[in-house]
């Protein structure tokens, strides 16, 4: 079982523990959360594929990159459709601070970033 208690040295500060969206957010839609029944659980919260990338458990370091989560009170779609919304999240400005540009990965392996206004 993977646990997420990554961390990260600020400066000789001690160590800050990395949280995953849901523990950032608060939206009680990862497994046992207080939302379950009335939101359904979250797929960033349940995607094994990505358990690790960025230091997360599941997705929760890389939820921008995955469809279906549902922020701002709505079910969102795929990476280009929410990416305005997704890089000025609070949840992705801390991940992508906390990995430094050296370490912070952006997308799920195989995806590719195409701008929603080419379509």
């Amino acid at each position: 079982m993977f646990i997420a208690k990554s961390y990260v040295n600020r400066g000789g500060c001690g160590k800050v523990e990395k949280k995953n969206c849901w523990e950032i957010k608060k939206c009680g839609r990862e497994p046992g959360g207080t939302k379950n029944k009335e939101l359904g659980i979250c797929p960033a919260a349940t995607d094994t594929e990505c358990n690790g990338i960025n230091n997360g458990k599941n997705a929760g370091r890389i939820c921008w990159a995955i469809a279906g989560t549902f922020c701002g009170g709505k079910v969102q779609g795929d990476f280009a459709q929410k990416s305005v919304s997704c890089m000025s999240c609070e949840v992705f400005r801390q991940v992508k601070s906390e990995e430094g540009i050296a370490n912070f990965t952006l997308l799920k392996a195989g995806q590719t970033y195409r701008s929603a206004s080419r379509r």
